[in-house]
């Protein structure tokens, strides 16, 4: 879904400070708050102003709504790359060995010969990872969106080959002779796609989202993707900016906020059917709270109560909600702050009272790759509202 971008007349330190460190960011205003009388507020260029689903338009096209914003596009790699006149290209060397995670965290290891010239893309991340790297000339195929991809990826795709079967079958995918299958781990078994070692074996090798497989979701390991791709296809200097723009903001954010005497206590929950499922400490929106240096309410737990969600009381709540193909994505996130913000039971919440839920988009925060930096962004809004950069 794209997020609108506000565009503000005062130039932004963060963003002068990362140019000249030769750190090409996406085009994103700058803004500070008039009237505050705080000396630390962080600009736009860092934490989007309008992260709210308030800001995503829906659209008409096949997929029924925008995806998130700043997933990037193969031109703002290109502009990530072409702002560091000093960067050296690191260059593959083939034979390439990379090891991939099936289910339960197997270990396969794919040895590739050359770069992959007939890949099959299926699930959101894997189709935009390959887009933002300039990749989709190699995509034979793709499938499983559950949104569509950002505008900025538009063009691209409109000449990829995307099939009606949200889970190509393994007949549908063999007649696609493929040399490379970017997904999930969910799809490769043995009622969908089959085995990657069998795939290997029979000469198409596999990559599949390291957090969909690990029990410990982490940002590092979205990291690790993107370089990974990066390096099946030689487009190492691509990978390495996208990931170098998510780590330089996280650390633009938790330096600013080193200062601050707050450090937010959180909770990251979605609305299970009057259950809670709780995102800790060993998901990835957990880890960029911790690495953005707030704190968890509720680290270890996988589900809660409403109980639970009163006597951890965090200082902001962001709440999970995802609009698949057909909803009205402006329903869907409001749907799910009312069953926190319209619910009596946590009027006496200190998040409730000061508002501070937040929406978060499940696609921002679950193998969420390049819109990891969505996902970066939403988190360091919610958390450091008031932040101003001197």
């Amino acid at each position: 879904m794209k997020r609108k971008i506000r565009i503000y007349p005062t130039a932004c330190r963060f963003l002068a400070i990362a140019l000249t460190a030769g750190l090409g960011l996406s085009m994103y205003g700058c803004q500070g708050t008039s009237g505050s009388s705080n000396g630390n507020r962080l600009d736009a260029s860092l934490i989007r102003e309008d992260n709210t689903a308030a800001g995503r338009a829906s659209d008409s096209d096949t997929f029924g709504s925008d995806a998130a914003g700043s997933a990037l596009s193969d031109s703002t790699a290109s502009d990530l790359i072409s702002s560091d006149s000093t960067a050296s290209v690191t260059r593959t060397e083939y034979p390439l060995t990379i090891t991939t995670y099936g289910a339960g965290g197997t270990e396969y290891t794919m040895v590739f010969e050359k770069a992959p010239e007939r890949v099959v893309a299926v699930y959101q991340g894997c189709i935009e990872t390959l887009l933002a790297l300039g990749l989709g000339d190699r995509i034979v195929a793709a499938a499983g969106l559950d949104n569509s991809v950002p505008d900025s990826m538009k063009n691209a795709f409109s000449s990829i080959n995307y099939l009606d079967e949200f889970t190509p079958s393994k007949e549908t995918v063999t007649m696609l002779e493929p040399d490379f299958i970017f997904s999930w781990s969910s799809y490769f078994q043995d009622d969908t796609l089959g085995s990657p070692k069998d795939w290997s074996n029979s000469g198409t090798n596999v990559y599949i989202n390291t957090n969909t497989s690990v029990q410990k979701d982490s940002l590092e390991n979205e990291f690790n993707d993107i370089l990974n791709i990066g390096k099946i296809f030689d487009v190492q200097d691509k990978a390495e900016a996208i990931v170098r723009q998510m780590k330089d903001t996280i650390a633009q954010v938790k330096e600013a906020a080193a200062a601050q005497s707050e450090h937010p206590s959180v909770l990251i929950i979605e609305n299970m059917n009057g259950s809670f499922t709780n995102y800790g400490a060993d998901s990835i929106a957990g880890d960029m709270v911790l690495e953005l240096g707030g704190t968890l309410a509720s680290p270890d737990a996988s589900a809660l109560g409403k109980e639970d969600i009163i006597a951890a009381n965090p200082d902001v709540i962001f709440v999970v909600y995802m609009p698949y193909a057909g909803d009205d994505p402006e329903s869907v996130r409001q749907e799910h702050l009312d069953n926190i913000i319209k619910d009596e039971v946590f009027s006496s919440l200190d998040a409730v009272k000061n508002g501070r839920v937040i929406p978060i988009m499940l696609s921002e925060m679950y193998a969420s790759a390049t819109r990891t930096q969505d996902g970066i962004e939403t988190i360091a809004h919610g958390l450091y509202p008031e932040l101003e950069e001197d």
